[in-house]
């Protein structure tokens, strides 16, 4: 009996202690965050950068954290611009200043106003404009679409507003046929007359300009088609590739390489899925660097249009930028792209989904500062050379899995050209 109530004084005794840590903890915390009470005053907004700090603001873009400075500000509950309501960190809420991102939405009812409500659901509004960017284009569909054909635009705020309805120009010459539109996508039928020149959006908020240009004529190497021009017609190695056109695929302008036959994981067919460049340095076969400006790789694009009717899932697409050291047609070899020494590209589509094809041409941008991988993927320190000669394009290997296909694999239109 004695035991029994020596044990029950104990936990008495214990539960008394936990109950005071209890207490204890919830009043060690006296800088938790409460709402307070009351209406929020805003004196002035101002940008977080301290470089800027002391410039204040009528307006911001979206996206952009801004500082409110005021009275109160812990009283705001709930904080829109316009018709888009804010994420309220508390961690960056004190009673003189509230640090919050502007939403990344586009208003659907501009007011050119903030609202901030506290918890009995009082408004204090504060004239401020939300600033929408111009459009924004980042990349096209098939930068050699012809005249008569749909392709697509991708980027940004591309904002058809009723009063002001979107427009779209391809070198200087208006789209008249808008298929279809959202904020990051616009398809349209390229208009007749369209040449060489950058793609325009203009819209309420403003013009944007591509960092490319359609149907680019500068950089390229390779066309495939003997036409007078510097760009090159043919290859030049131990395999002669299929360069013409096919009955089902149609031309962009004029003939293009095309791969074709049996791939697994791997095989070896360079017979069928090998285009070699292997330049002797003479008027018929010129080194690649008196054709392109490699002296900056960093800010290099390489890009070609690709047409895949039949699907792709195995072995990756190796893309070498050669030099005299490696190959030329003084020296034919293959050993330098067996190996994992020189860095090359590797473009392999289908390896998220696994398969690949397309609907018609497509462009394909690999930067040269991706050219840094060995034959089984892997990583190798990037290219680096800037006395490019040559070209190697092989179907193989890449360090994937994949599954045994018959594709067909047609490329036009290899250029280099700088990013923007």
């Amino acid at each position: 009996m004695m035991k029994l109530m020596k044990y029950i004084k104990g936990l008495v005794i214990v539960g008394a202690v936990l109950s005071g840590v209890m207490m204890t903890s919830c009043e060690d915390e006296p800088d938790k965050y409460e709402i307070a009470d009351g209406l929020p005053t805003v004196n002035y907004i101002r940008m977080t950068d301290p470089e800027v700090a002391d410039s204040l603001i009528t307006g911001a873009y979206m996206s952009n954290t801004i500082c409110l400075v005021g009275e109160n500000l812990r009283s705001v509950y709930e904080l829109y611009f316009n018709d888009q309501k804010a994420i309220l960190n508390t961690s960056l809420i004190t009673d003189n200043t509230l640090i919050v991102d502007i939403p990344s939405t586009i208003p659907s009812v501009v007011t050119n106003k903030i609202y901030l409500i506290n918890k009995n659901h009082e408004t204090v509004t504060y004239d401020f404009n939300v600033l929408v960017p111009a459009p924004e284009i980042t990349s096209m569909s098939n930068e050699y679409a012809q005249p008569g054909t749909v392709a697509t635009i991708y980027g940004d705020y591309f904002i058809d507003d009723p009063n002001v309805p979107l427009t779209v120009e391809i070198a200087n010459v208006p789209v008249t046929e808008i298929t279809s539109l959202t904020r990051n996508a616009i398809s349209f039928v390229v208009p007749d007359g369209a040449e060489t020149g950058y793609v325009n959006v203009e819209s309420i908020y403003g013009t944007g300009q591509s960092t490319f240009r359609y149907m680019e004529n500068d950089g390229i190497l390779f066309d495939f088609d003997d036409d007078g021009d510097d760009a090159i017609a043919k290859d030049n190695g131990w395999h002669a590739a299929t360069i013409g056109t096919l009955e089902n695929i149609s031309s962009l302008d004029g003939n293009y390489l095309i791969f074709q036959g049996d791939l697994d994981n791997g095989s070896w067919n360079d017979s069928d899925f090998a285009f070699e460049y292997w330049p002797y340095g003479d008027e018929a076969t010129p080194y690649l660097n008196t054709l392109v400006d490699f002296e900056d790789l960093s800010n290099l694009q390489l890009k070609f249009e690709v047409n895949v009717p039949d699907a792709w899932s195995a072995c990756a697409m190796q893309i070498l930028l050669t030099t005299n050291n490696e190959v030329s047609g003084d020296n034919m070899n293959n050993s330098f792209f067996q190996g994992d020494t020189f860095p090359r590209a590797l473009w392999i589509p289908w390896q998220s989904s696994g398969s690949y094809t397309t609907t018609g041409w497509t462009t394909v941008t690999v930067p040269l500062s991706e050219f840094r991988y060995g034959a089984s993927g892997i990583s190798l320190s990037p290219l680096s050379s800037t006395d490019i000669t040559g070209l190697t394009l092989f179907v193989w290997n890449g360090g994937v899995t994949g599954t045994a296909c018959s594709p067909t694999i047609c490329i036009d239109n290899i250029r280099v050209v700088p990013i923007y």
